[in-house]
C-alpha cells in the first residue's frame, strides 16, 4: 500500500500537461474531472456508477458535511470513504466559498468567519485551523486551505484585501496541517482578475510551500474570456512539479480551455445539475431533452458513445422521462454527463501525450458547434 502523496508530470503540449497523482488510495490521472459529492453522495448515482464513468477521485464539501451529519460523526463512523463507500481518493474544499455564498448572516475577522447555518440558523465558527481539522476528520486525501472567495467584478482594494487575508490564512492552514505525508494540502491562489495580485498570491503561496496549488475566485461572475486570461497569466507562475486545480469549473468548453492553459484538475456540480434539468452532454454538445423534437425520435443520444446508457435509451424515452419528471431521467442523464466529462479528459490526456492537443481541441469544438441536428 502506498504511504505518500506525489505528483508526476508525464508529458506536455504547449501549456497543457499530462500527469499522475499518486495517493495510497489510488492514482488520479490528469487532466482530471472530479464529480461533486456535496453531502457524501453524487446526486442520483450509486458509488459504483460514479466509478464506472471513469472517475478516479471525487469531491466532498466541508461546509455541508460539517453541518450535517457533522465531521466528528463521520469520523466515528470510519471516515467519509467508508461512510459513502467510495474507496478511491477524495478531495475536500475548505468550506469558505459556501460560507461566503450561502449564509447571509456572517462576520469575517482575522481569526476566521462566524456564520449561521442555512439549515437551522445555528451559529458556527470556521477558522483555518478548524477547516483543516474538519477535513482531517473526514479523512480527506487532498485538503484545501481556508480562503476568502469574493465575486467578480470587485474593486481592486477589496480583491487585494481578500487575497492578503487568504495568504495569512494559508500559513495558518499549513501550520495546522503539520506533517501528514499520506495527505496533500493545497494553497489557493486569489486576486480576482488582476494579474499583479494573482502573481503576489502565487509567490506568497510558493514561499509557504504546498503539495498542490488551487486557483480560486474564478467562475464567480466574470466572462469566460476573463477566466481564460487569468489562467494564461497565472499558471506559468505556479510550480511545474505540483498539480494545479481550477476550483468549481465548469462546462466542457471551460474545462477544455483550462486544460489548454495548464490546469490539471477540475470540479463542478454542472454535469449532474444539468442532468436533473433535462440537459445531456455528448460529443455533439449539449442536448435539451425537454424539446418537443425528441418526442418521436427512436435514436439514442449517441450510438458511438462508450457509455452504454447513451446507446441504450431512445431520445423519445428520455424526453418522456424528463417531461413527466420521473427521477430515472435525471439519474440517466447525470450518469451520461459525468461519463462525457471523463471522456473529454481522457481524450485530452491521449492528445497531450501525442502532441496533438490543438487538433483534438479544434475537432471537439467543431463537433460541438455542428450539434446533434446535423446527424438527424
Amino acid at each position: 500500500m502506498k504511504s505518500d502523496y506525489s505528483f508526476t508530470l508525464l508529458a506536455t503540449d504547449g501549456m497543457a500537461r499530462r500527469g499522475r497523482i499518486d495517493t495510497w488510495r489510488g492514482d488520479v490521472q490528469t487532466p482530471a474531472f472530479m464529480p461533486v459529492g456535496t453531502v457524501g453522495t453524487v446526486k442520483g448515482m450509486y458509488p459504483e456508477q460514479v466509478r464506472d464513468t471513469g472517475a478516479d477521485i471525487l469531491l466532498g464539501n466541508t461546509y455541508h458535511l460539517m453541518l450535517r451529519p457533522g465531521a466528528e460523526r463521520v469520523a466515528a463512523l470510519g471516515g467519509l470513504h467508508d461512510f459513502m463507500d467510495w474507496q478511491r481518493p477524495i478531495l475536500t474544499d475548505s468550506g469558505g466559498f459556501q460560507v461566503m455564498s450561502l449564509t447571509k448572516l456572517r462576520k469575517l475577522t482575522e481569526k476566521g468567519v462566524t456564520f449561521r447555518s442555512h439549515i437551522d440558523g445555528s451559529a458556527h465558527e470556521l477558522t483555518p485551523e478548524r477547516s483543516i481539522e474538519i477535513q482531517t476528520l473526514l479523512d480527506s486525501d487532498i485538503i484545501m486551505q481556508l480562503d476568502e472567495c469574493i465575486p467578480l467584478p470587485s474593486e481592486h482594494k477589496e480583491m487585494e484585501r481578500a487575497m492578503e487575508l487568504s495568504l495569512r490564512w494559508a500559513q495558518r492552514s499549513k501550520d495546522a496541517f503539520g506533517n501528514q505525508p499520506h495527505r496533500s494540502l493545497h494553497g489557493i491562489v486569489q486576486g480576482g482578475d488582476n494579474a499583479e495580485l494573482r502573481g503576489r498570491s502565487a509567490a506568497g503561496l510558493k514561499s509557504i510551500g504546498f503539495n498542490g496549488y488551487s486557483i480560486g475566485g474564478l467562475a464567480v461572475g466574470e466572462p469566460q474570456e476573463v477566466m481564460f486570461r487569468v489562467l494564461s497569466e497565472i499558471t506559468p507562475e505556479l510550480p511545474t512539479d505540483k498539480p494545479r486545480y481550477l476550483m468549481g469549473v465548469g462546462k466542457p468548453d471551460d474545462i477544455l480551455g483550462g486544460i489548454e492553459r495548464g490546469v490539471d484538475m477540475f470540479d463542478c456540480v454542472h454535469p449532474t445539475r444539468a442532468g436533473r434539468h433535462g440537459h445531456a452532454y455528448t460529443r455533439f454538445g449539449v442536448i435539451n431533452l425537454k424539446n418537443a423534437r425528441h418526442k418521436d425520435d427512436p435514436r439514442p443520444l449517441d450510438e458511438e458513445s462508450p457509455n452504454p446508457n447513451c446507446r441504450r435509451f431512445s431520445r423519445a424515452y428520455l424526453h418522456h422521462l424528463i417531461r413527466t419528471e420521473e427521477m430515472l431521467g435525471a439519474m440517466i442523464l447525470s450518469q451520461i454527463n459525468l461519463s462525457y466529462y471523463q471522456q473529454l479528459c481522457i481524450g485530452a490526456r491521449t492528445a497531450i501525450e501525442a502532441g496533438t492537443l490543438a487538433d483534438y481541441a479544434a475537432q471537439t469544438r467543431a463537433t460541438w458547434a455542428a450539434g446533434d441536428i446535423a446527424v438527424i
